[in-house]
């Protein structure tokens, strides 16, 4: 008999802990500042202040959460918004198929539209706790059918886009999609993606 935990992808290691993952250190965020945009292809632009999220209907997900470094957590649960629900207040337009997401930090990253409408949240909240500041706090995006480099944290803005964009990882070689069951980790950006370096 396999040993094997079918909610455990290929290559993964369950932990107990969480560990802190950033790009770019934790961002000092001004709650009272702080707004979430939904913008770009969008007949209904959105400007939400942290107490107006707050407020739209919202639902609690136990999920597990795989980091492309090799851990996974098993069984937390989150407290947040659909994305899709926040969509359907934005009314995207018919040529919209991606989601560009902008951070507190400056750190960016990317998602196919019917993903992030099918498995995407965007939470305050884990295991009936605020989140902290170094796991996203005030709001972070969770994807938990992507690797955790797409769950990104401190978001601020998502922006409907007709074609795709690689964010911060992607430009380092991180896959453009970055599925869990596919191990979709690393990948070349197709030519029209690939910026010239000098």
């Amino acid at each position: 008999m396999s040993s094997v935990d079918p909610k455990v992808p290929p290559h993964q290691k369950v932990v107990k802990t969480f560990p802190v993952m950033t790009s770019q250190g934790i961002p000092q965020i001004d709650l009272e500042q702080w707004r979430l945009s939904v913008i770009g292809l969008v007949e209904n632009p959105l400007l939400l202040t942290y107490q107006e999220v707050r407020q739209l209907p919202a639902g609690d997900r136990v999920c597990d959460f795989h980091c492309v470094t090799g851990w996974t957590r098993l069984g937390d649960t989150w407290t947040g918004i659909w994305v899709r629900d926040l969509l359907a207040l934005a009314r995207p337009l018919p040529q919209a198929a991606f989601l560009f997401i902008t951070c507190c930090d400056g750190y960016t990253t990317n998602l196919d539209l019917p993903v992030v409408r099918e498995d995407g949240m965007l939470v305050w909240s884990i295991n009936g706790q605020d989140l902290t500041i170094e796991h996203g706090f005030p709001l972070r995006l969770l994807v938990p059918s992507r690797y955790g480099w797409k769950s990104a944290k401190w978001v601020h803005t998502l922006e409907l886009t007709e074609h795709d964009r690689p964010g911060y990882w992607e430009e380092r070689g991180y896959h453009m999609r970055g599925d869990v069951w596919a191990e979709e980790r690393y990948g070349t950006l197709p030519p029209s993606l690939t910026r010239k370096r000098s």
